[in-house]
């Protein structure tokens, strides 16, 4: 993947009426295009801004993200997913929509 956007430019944190915080678009943006990666050190223990990606050799590495794409909630219509830890629109995305995910069927 090549450089990550910068995230503050694309998105805002702001209260959410999912739960708690959450991220929000600052613009307009289109489906398919490449959000960020979720930034963090890597950690074996469960925690609130934890994700889980799945390796290819089918191991599963948690990351505790650090950067604003910690706040994404869930939803079961979701507009975004990560593809490992790299986050991509799944739908168009309106001006201050909520960035959401489908946090899995174990939620």
């Amino acid at each position: 993947m090549g450089k990550s956007p910068d995230l503050e430019i694309l998105f805002y944190v702001a209260d959410s009426g999912i739960h708690g915080k959450g991220l929000f678009a600052r613009c307009a943006i289109a489906a398919g295009t490449y959000l960020g990666e979720y930034d963090g050190p890597e950690t074996d223990e469960n925690g609130m801004h934890v994700l889980w990606a799945e390796t290819e050799e089918g191991d599963w590495i948690g990351r505790d993200g650090q950067n604003l794409l910690r706040y994404i909630n869930h939803s079961e219509a979701p507009c975004a997913e990560f593809e490992g830890f790299e986050l991509y629109a799944v739908a168009a995305i309106e001006p201050d929509q909520e960035i959401t995910i489908h946090y899995g069927d174990e939620f």
